[in-house]
């Protein structure tokens, strides 16, 4: 505890030196009591233009990096969809079975261990080299940390780092950068905070590279995203009036325990994209998912879409429960690891040494989603199998460009028919 309140009141004083120029003064403050005295950082800018509306404990979120413990498995998810790692229609066997779908809103780790080992080590580097990891983001501000890629040396375990992200360190602006290229199908943006209304007036888009990643595998990770929103690892940052996609990771970085949680919102519009990272106690039982949630919601009446799309298929209690069983005893196994969502506090998102008391009245419990999105089916076996080699595939590689002109009904992503 002692350890706990030093890294929270130095977080504090780290906040009260951010350099307050080019902030939006709604969204710093709606961020900033978000977060708390808690031991992290947020960052929250525009996925489209690359605006940086606030950035809270800026010595975190720019001159530091992080692990980025199950975050990476966003990385994972892409490379294997684009080097067909992962099937493209339903299997199955007599072993463990999953899909791509519940992986990533449960954050399985044998499942991303097993697509990596199809992936191989040099290119899931160079994915991450796409995604803008390892280097800086070229925001207009000083001493930016260029992040850390992984390296084969003596005793490295491979398997983790596609699951545990071992060997990755990265900023909460890169995972901004990153999240955001998911949003707008592929641009990766530089990040700029307007220094003057000016500035901000004759801000543009600024495209430091388009990533040479199809549509369709953009559209193929979106219902995971939202699963870990309405039903998995990242249900404290739910929003009953719109669709947030995001993905939660918690593991044991340098520093002890390390909590990340990485979305964009809403989904058939995105407005927002909503970094945060903690550490030590305040790593723990997804408190980023719930600080995001809590920004996404007091912001709505600015950046929200009235519209929630149904996009995730829901799994049934039982289904439920598996899923946390078995993400429970990967953590006790490894020592780190995607944790189960805490249920105290579930009804408001917040952890439970900040869950209202009994006397306060509970929020209305919100109805999940209905199942309208066919899975991605994969197996997996008890032991991991060697790397099958897969036949050359044509795979013409057509990255988007989307524009922000259209109505909100006219972006919502093309589902995967049932």
């Amino acid at each position: 505890m002692a350890i706990d309140k030093a890294m929270r009141d130095q977080v504090q004083a780290l906040i009260a030196k951010d350099d307050l120029t080019g902030e939006d003064p709604e969204v710093r403050r709606v961020a900033v009591n978000a977060l708390g005295h808690r031991a992290g950082t947020v960052v929250v800018m525009d996925p489209i233009t690359g605006r940086v509306y606030s950035v809270v404990n800026q010595a975190w979120a720019l001159n530091r990096g992080f692990k980025p413990c199950s975050t990476i498995k966003l990385v994972t998810g892409v490379a294997g969809l684009s080097e067909n790692a992962i099937p493209l229609v339903d299997t199955a066997n007599d072993g463990y079975r999953t899909d791509l779908t519940s992986a990533l809103a449960h954050s399985d780790n044998p499942f991303f261990q097993q697509v990596g080992s199809r992936i191989g080590f040099d290119k899931m580097v160079n994915y991450a080299k796409q995604f803008g990891l390892g280097e800086k983001t070229g925001a207009n501000v000083p001493f930016e940390f260029p992040g850390k890629l992984p390296e084969l040396t003596p005793g490295f375990s491979e398997r983790r780092m596609f699951s545990h992200a071992d060997g990755f360190q990265v900023t909460p602006l890169q995972l901004g950068t990153m999240v955001s290229a998911m949003a707008n199908g592929g641009r990766l943006l530089v990040p700029q905070i307007p220094r003057s209304a000016k500035e901000q007036s004759k801000m543009n888009a600024k495209v430091r590279r388009v990533l040479d990643i199809s549509n369709d595998v953009w559209q193929r990770m979106i219902p995971g995203m939202v699963g870990a929103v309405n039903y998995g690892s990242g249900r404290k940052a739910y929003d009953p009036t719109q669709t947030v996609a995001g993905k939660t990771g918690t593991c044991i970085g340098d520093n002890g325990w390390v909590g990340l949680f990485a979305s964009y919102a809403p989904l058939a519009n995105p407005r927002l994209a909503v970094i945060v990272i903690a550490e030590g106690s305040d790593a723990r039982r997804h408190f980023p998912a719930a600080v995001a949630g809590e920004i996404y919601r007091q912001l709505n009446h600015r950046f929200g879409t009235a519209i929630n799309l149904q996009v995730a298929s829901t799994l049934d209690d039982e289904e439920k429960e598996v899923a946390d069983a078995e993400a429970a005893a990967e953590n006790t196994e490894t020592g780190e690891g995607e944790e189960t969502t805490a249920t105290t506090g579930a009804a408001t998102g917040l952890p439970a040494d900040t869950a209202p008391t009994p006397n306060k009245a509970a929020k209305p419990a919100v109805t999940e989603p209905k199942n309208t999105v066919k899975r991605v089916l994969m197996p997996l076996n008890n032991k991991t199998p060697e790397a099958q080699k897969t036949q050359p595939a044509t795979n013409t590689k057509t990255p988007a460009a989307p524009t922000n002109t259209t109505a909100p009904s006219e972006q919502r992503p093309r589902r995967i028919q049932p």
